[in-house]
């Protein structure tokens, strides 16, 4: 309804909120004359009765869509005062600025049906808890969703019908720039990017691998463009490659002259907060809406970036849910086997399992590091540690090598000649790159120098900044100048007629190359590649043999034979020290306690393990050593361990270990870390008493009549040559000392002693 007079004394004493919203920041730019109109709403809240302190602006949510709660601060904020009932008017320019969904919409009715709460728009004045103003709004709410969804709808089907034509101008990856005929797209006119670019793909049609290409970027200290996709600009920035720019290169079909359009979707999710968030999803080749190859010139063409995507794939370590579970599936192997790593298993990514058909993995073990392979098939699908196949290396890598090279005999001479010519082309294409770097720097410089002469030199602010950007360009030429200049010097020259000779006669001999220091397992590794397509392994211990199947890139197979040593791991025993001190604790210490003393004095088992009750245990019955029967006759006294010794003589722990130390308490110990034994006898009880004894005297005043240190006199009460007692009771408990009146008779004793 549109009555004013439906505005009551209740709805005056609460607040008016104005609700101003716009879709985007474009919109909020642009259509300026909305947003007044919006702001002017103040007006007609003053008109309705509402005194201008009581009226609220609520413009946060400027530049956000309606199509979601999520993200509408001002939104939430206005439907929870409506909810605690503070609100008495809701003013907005459409009741479709409030929200563009039903789930949002009608939320907000029942709010201010439940708190009386009245909405206006310019079409009137409204009140929820009406069923006719309801019915209306309703249905307002209604035609405001189907309208986003038509113009979303409508927006979409042209968009797709463009792409379809491949005439949908995005934003395309570096290398390309959009061209004036619909849907043309052409190479940079950088010639310095569109090199960057050929040289990625010349790199991995040479190594294989995306991160031996940034190696090589890196390597060679070159910088790599980076172009925003987002924008249809041909503005280029020059980076440090990153392995993703790199990656991502050789998997845009793009690069391949294919118009692609769909190859991510966006879809909606609840996080773990319970908010709707949207996100990126990469969809599979199949699912692609549209593609369109040889839409425009590539720098491969397609059948070489198939071929690309499959090595890439081939390079990647797959998990363990991705390993085939049936016997004979090799959903794990690519054609040439996975990237080249380091170290010294030549079988690296090309081994396979003749009985199960897996790819096999390499492991080293020993102090050489001798490499072996081994399959977890059995691993993976029975979970035991078990092996399906696991031999060493060394055999099979060197009957393998010995085929290869029989094999690329007749070829050597060719191939040491294309060795040295590819070494060439990669000393002149990182060459070419940095010629073209300093063309760069030194446009950028020109174009620094002129900015800087165009101003007015009054205008110092803006002279002062140009003439510093002048002579950054200026060092980075500088830079670029110097770095070329040595990278020529470092160059190594042509080869020489007599060089040539030279190579060609070590290229008839391969297999000096081969076994040369100057050649990396790495480097065999990729020799073994160019014509090696896998090797199959079965594995006959019985027979001490191992037969290979090995597959040439040509389709040919070649069967060998390789015997397995047959070499007898050597016995490992105890040490016979060990086995002494096993023998002499034995008579004292259960098998526990001398495991524990063991460890502490740092021995280990044969294995490297720390010993266990069952270790010394077992020791004992295979080396005959028995624990003693208890004596038949009693000795005199009892001997005990520290923690009970401290308790019968009414002492610490560490008190009694220092009276050990000093010697005034006697007890044993058969070797470093074993328990203290203290023999309890009537003579060390008697030592132990409540008053001092006639002719005892502290060991402060026993020092000063005897003239000595107070470890002197410890030594003589240890020796037996002084008496001593404990004092267990009262303020001054301790030590007395039975000495006599003169100190020299106290070293009379002493042999040596002329004094």
């Amino acid at each position: 309804m549109t009555d004013p007079t439906a505005v009551g004394p209740d709805h005056l004493r609460r607040g008016a909120f104005v609700y101003i919203r716009q879709s985007s920041l474009a919109q909020v730019e642009n259509n300026t004359e909305s947003t007044r109109r919006q702001y002017a709403l103040v007006d007609k809240a003053l008109l309705l009765g509402w005194p201008r302190a009581a009226v609220s602006v609520v413009d946060e949510d400027l530049g956000r869509s309606g199509a979601q709660s999520a993200g509408r601060s001002g939104f939430a904020h206005m439907a929870t005062e409506v909810a605690m009932g503070r609100v008495g008017i809701v003013l907005c320019l459409e009741v479709s600025r409030l929200a563009r969904n039903n789930a949002d919409w009608y939320r907000l009715l029942d709010l201010c049906a439940l708190t009386r709460t009245l909405i206006a728009d310019t079409d009137g004045l409204y009140h929820p808890g009406d069923f006719n103003d309801r019915l209306v709004l309703g249905l307002k709410g209604t035609m405001s969703e189907a309208e986003l969804h038509i113009l979303r709808a409508r927006l979409d089907g042209g968009i797709r019908h463009k792409a379809a034509r491949g005439e949908l101008r995005r934003g395309v990856p570096t290398g390309f720039v959009w061209g004036d005929a619909d849907g043309e797209i052409c190479f940079h006119p950088d010639e310095a990017v569109v090199n960057a670019i050929r040289n990625v793909f010349e790199r991995f049609a040479e190594t294989g691998s995306a991160r031996r290409v940034w190696l090589w970027f890196r390597s060679n200290a070159l910088l790599f463009p980076l172009q925003d996709t987002r924008t249809l600009g041909r503005e280029v920035r020059w980076v440090v490659p990153t392995y993703h720019a790199i990656h991502g290169i050789l998997v845009h079909p793009c690069y391949a002259g294919a118009y692609t359009y769909g190859r991510t979707r966006f879809e909606r999710y609840i996080d773990d907060v319970g908010n709707v968030r949207s996100r990126s999803r990469r969809l599979p080749r199949e699912e692609w809406a549209v593609l369109i190859r040889d839409h425009h010139p590539g720098f491969i063409d397609w059948e070489t970036f198939e071929a690309n995507r499959m090595r890439i794939d081939t390079n990647t370590r797959p998990r363990a849910h991705q390993i085939a579970d049936g016997a004979g599936d090799r959903t794990d192997k690519g054609p040439t086997g996975r990237a080249v790593r380091e170290g010294a298993a030549l079988l690296q990514g090309l081994a396979l399992c003749g009985h199960c058909g897996r790819r096999l993995r390499t492991h080293y073990r020993g102090r050489n590091a001798s490499p072996g392979y081994h399959c977890p098939g059995k691993s993976v699908v029975e979970g035991r540690g078990q092996y399906c196949l696991n031999v060493g290396g060394c055999q099979l890598d060197a009957a393998v090598t010995d085929a290869f090279l029989t094999a690329l005999q007749p070829a050597g001479m060719e191939a040491a000649l294309l060795a040295a010519e590819r070494l060439d082309a990669d000393q002149d294409a990182a060459l070419d790159q940095w010629r073209l770097e300093v063309e760069r720097r030194k446009y950028e410089a020109s174009l620094a120098e002129r900015r800087y002469r165009a101003v007015d030199p009054d205008n110092r602010l803006v002279a002062r900044g140009l003439e510093t950007q002048w002579e950054q360009r200026l060092r980075e030429l500088g830079d670029a100048e110097a770095e070329i200049e040595r990278r020529q010097r470092l160059r190594p020259r042509g080869l020489s007629d007599t060089e040539r000779k030279a190579l060609l006669a070590l290229g008839q001999d391969l297999r000096r190359v081969w076994s040369a220091p100057t050649t990396t397992d790495r480097d065999r590794k990729e020799l073994l590649r160019t014509l090696l397509e896998e090797v199959t392994i079965v594995v006959e211990r019985a027979e001490y043999r191992a037969r290979l199947a090995i597959r040439w890139r040509s389709g040919d197979i070649t069967r060998l034979d390789v015997a397995l040593p047959r070499s007898n791991p050597p016995t490992r025993r105890t040490d016979e020290e060990t086995i002494d001190l096993i023998r002499r604790l034995a008579v004292h210490h259960a098998d526990g306690v001398i495991a524990g003393i063991l460890n502490r004095q740092g021995r280990r088992t044969v294995s490297g393990d720390r010993f266990t009750a069952s270790h010394v245990q077992g020791l004992r019955h295979y080396r005959g050593i028995a624990r003693p029967n208890a004596p038949t006759e009693p000795r005199d006294g009892e001997t005990v361990t520290v923690r009970k010794a401290a308790e019968r003589l009414g002492l610490t722990p560490s008190t009694l270990l220092r009276w050990i130390e000093d010697g005034f308490i006697p007890a044993e110990q058969p070797t470093p870390g074993a328990p203290w034994q203290i023999h309890i006898t009537d003579e060390l009880l008697a030592r132990f008493v409540e008053k001092t004894p006639p002719g005892f005297i502290p060991m402060i005043e026993a020092t000063k009549r005897l003239g000595v240190s107070r470890q002197t006199i410890l030594q003589r009460v240890k020796r037996g040559e002084l008496q001593a007692v404990h004092i267990c009771q009262g303020r001054r408990k301790g030590l007395r000392i039975k000495a006599p009146d003169a100190s020299p008779d106290l070293f009379a004793a002493i042999p040596g002693n002329g004094g």
